[in-house]
């Protein structure tokens, strides 16, 4: 790896012992968010240090156990001497002090290949912004995106017209132990600190993150992506990840390092589908080479076999498409699509340059890793379709969203409904989200799910639940959840046709649950961290996938980020900090205090055990999020996710508020 590196030596040591402190904080960010709890850089009070050495507690992530950090020092070529100084060194409790002079590092200018690897540096930015005009060029415009979503809205209004969603009339509001509303849309979260991300750093730092060159920042993140994906260390049957690929933990360190660094995540996207794309490249060489003497026919059959995913070869300046196998994605045909603008790019910076940009996932292990991280058999996510009835659960299907599928995307989000009245509320929640995921629907119990919203919306345009709305009895019914006061006769005696279609539904859900945590693991996903995003029911299905995952053996490298708009969970009795723990990124509970119809819904078994859908969850690391403002009543998601979602800034790595 160093004879291709665009660092130095001492510039290496730097990203490692940089990227170190990220994973560390990255752990501790689990538990305590930027922008709820502490600054951005926890104080010496903030953290207390750790009294055993590394080596002593395994649960941490730079701990050898998890195989996080020291195959990136393996590859970083960082003298195995330093590794143990440099984990210690991760888990400081002045993380401050250690960043700057660290930065000064990478800053530094020396060698006499200095020039050479100027060069590449530039190279590499110069890929980078064309991938990213190119990503941002192929998404859908804002204005079309409201546009469907705007027409979306009038037709779920039509059908809920005089059910639980009473547009500019008085909405009900109840204090469940939330703050006052401070004029942001979310008023449940505290205001992320002034000053930006540097709010609790000595002002050198800063300085010094200034005076490092964008191509130098861009090079920093690139080499430790590469390292990420490079199965170096994978000889050690003792201490060695379950899996190979992309862990969700190192992707949300590179978020963290890209905010310290102050690159825009989606310059990070960019770099990953490079990645990707050079490592499938180098793959298809290889596999080129050993095949030489075959005929043509041969070789297809064989790539075919070995399902190698798809690749992309710069050569004399075309960008070239190879379809490879039925792996999922393959990434060729995104890559095709990018070549007008990569194809403009070569002759700035020449075919060599492109090549020397990719160089460094051109390291075998890297690129095995990469086509790793793309799952290596089967057609993925999209092929997922049960063919019989499993564990109780009678549909589960994947449906492809949206139009950057097969791009070489690493990062993966897969989108819950629950609660819906025909096919296409499956999907058209979710279509025009403008990220740059790989985006999948569940389709799911369908039948149970038609069953049980077509009963609840019966009710709601029923006579004697008017005349309960009118009367103001659903303000009992929220009061009762938290109080465990006894419902109203009438009331209970009015819902009473819900609960059976309401238990069956519960029930499938939490099966359905059981069967994502089984895809999950079984890699379908291609061993890419998976963003999990769900309203009502299908929030539910996303919390016992998480329940299930956290019966294993495995901790957060699958889960990157978790959204649960509206959730049917009991905050008391459940599992929340053991489902965090499965969750290496940002964890938000989104919640509506007015969603009256989820608390009818789920009174059965509910009374004083609360209900995150209403109220927040007083759980280290959950960002509670009050959507009130947003939800008229609970089929609004239907409609309002996205909204919501957008305001989330899912991307970023604080829980920033607009």
């Amino acid at each position: 790896m160093a004879a291709t590196s665009y660092l130095t030596p001492a510039q290496r040591y730097a990203a490692g012992a940089l990227f170190g402190l990220a994973l560390n904080q990255a752990h501790f960010h689990q538990t305590h968010p930027l922008g709820l709890s502490t600054d951005d850089f926890p104080s010496d009070s903030d953290r207390t240090p750790s009294k055993l050495e590394v080596s002593d507690d395994p649960n941490l992530w730079v701990h050898e156990h998890h195989a996080l950090l020291r195959p990136v020092f393996k590859y970083l070529d960082i003298d195995p001497a330093a590794w143990s100084g440099l984990e210690e060194t991760a888990v400081s409790s002045s993380v401050s002090r250690h960043v700057g002079p660290l930065l000064r590092l990478l800053s530094e200018e020396s060698g006499d290949d200095y020039s050479e690897r100027s060069d590449k540096e530039l190279a590499l930015s110069g890929a980078v912004d064309a991938m990213v005009l190119s990503m941002e060029s192929n998404s859908e415009s804002l204005r079309s995106r409201r546009e469907k979503l705007r027409e979306y809205e009038h037709q779920c209004r039509e059908k809920f017209l005089t059910s639980d969603v009473e547009p500019n009339s008085e909405k009900i509001h109840l204090q469940l132990d939330t703050k006052e509303e401070t004029g942001t849309p979310f008023h449940d979260c505290e205001e992320p600190h002034q000053g930006s991300i540097h709010s609790n750093i000595d002002e050198s730092p800063i300085e010094v993150v200034m005076m490092l060159s964008y191509p130098r920042k861009v090079a920093v993140l690139y080499e430790l992506l590469c390292a990420c994906l490079s199965d170096l260390g994978e000889n050690n049957k003792k201490h060695g990840r379950r899996r190979k690929g992309y862990d969700a933990r190192h992707r949300v360190t590179l978020r963290l390092l890209a905010t310290w660094l102050d690159i825009k995540w989606s310059k990070m996207e960019a770099i990953e589908t490079i990645v990707a794309s050079s490592a499938m490249a180098f793959i298809k060489e290889q596999e080129s080479s050993k095949e030489g003497t075959q005929s043509k026919e041969n070789k297809g059959d064989k790539w075919k076999k070995g399902c190698i995913i798809g690749a992309a070869a710069l050569t004399g300046g075309t960008l070239m498409a190879i379809t490879g196998g039925l792996a999922a994605p393959a990434i060729a045909a995104g890559l095709g699509a990018l070549a007008p603008t990569l194809g403009t790019l070569v002759p700035v910076i020449g075919a060599s340059g492109f090549a020397a940009a990719a160089t460094a996932a051109g390291h075998v292990a890297g690129s095995v890793a990469v086509a790793a991280s793309f799952g290596a058999a089967g057609a993925g996510l999209s092929g997922t379709k049960m063919a019989r009835r499993v564990g109780g659960v009678d549909e589960f299907e994947f449906k492809v969203i949206g139009e950057n599928h097969n791009q070489g995307l690493l990062g993966v989000e897969i989108m819950i409904s629950g609660f819906v009245f025909e096919d296409e509320d499956f999907i058209r929640p979710w279509e025009g989200m403008n990220d740059n995921l790989e985006r999948y629907a569940l389709q799911w119990e369908s039948k149970n799910l038609y069953a049980l919203s077509t009963a609840i919306r019966d009710w709601l345009t029923s006579r004697i639940a008017a005349a309960l709305m009118k009367r103001g009895a659903m303000l009992t019914v929220l009061h009762s959840l938290l109080t465990a006061l006894a419902w109203p006769v009438t009331l209970l005696a009015a819902t009473e046709f819900i609960d059976s279609t309401w238990t069956i539904a519960i029930d499938r859900s939490d099966k359905a649950g059981k069967l994502l945590a089984e895809v999950l693991l079984g890699g379908l996903q291609g061993n890419r961290p998976v963003t999990l995003v769900g309203y009502s029911l299908g929030a539910r299905v996303i919390f016992k996938c998480l329940e299930c995952l956290a019966e294993t053996k495995n901790s957060a490298e699958l889960v990157e980020r978790v959204v649960l708009l509206g959730a049917p969970i009991a905050i008391r009795n459940e599992k929340w900090e053991t489902v965090r723990k499965m969750v290496a990124g940002r964890f938000i509970n989104a919640y509506s205090s007015n969603d009256w119809m989820l608390g009818i819904a789920f009174r059965a078994s509910l009374l004083s055990q609360g209900l995150a859908g209403i109220q927040p969850v007083d759980i280290p690391g959950i960002q509670n999020v009050n959507v009130t403002d947003h939800i008229e009543g609970h089929s609004s998601y239907l409609w309002a996710t996205q909204p919501v979602l957008d305001e989330l800034q899912l991307d970023s790595y604080y829980p920033v508020l607009t």
